[in-house]
């Protein structure tokens, strides 16, 4: 199984980029992501806070699908600070 070894944001592409141990990388495209899913301001400020300081669980609800749960707050697994 491939295990990530590491998991940046890149300001040039506006991908948060996923490295694999076997050589491949997923790039998620944060800005298609706000434009589906944040319907304020405020969701995309929540959004941008997770970018920056936790791109890894951020790259984890957006792969799992619970990226807008998340925002409405009902995810169980709220992030802590």
């Amino acid at each position: 199984m491939k295990e990530v070894t590491s998991c940046e944001f890149n300001m040039d592409t506006a991908c948060v980029e996923l490295h694999f141990s076997d050589g491949s990388t997923i790039a998620v495209s944060t800005i298609a992501v706000e434009n589906e899913v944040a319907d304020s301001m405020y969701q995309r400020s929540e959004l941008d806070w997770l970018i920056y300081n936790k791109p890894m669980e951020y790259a984890q609800l957006v792969l799992g699908g619970e990226i807008e749960k998340y925002l409405k707050g009902t995810a169980d697994h709220r992030l802590e600070d």
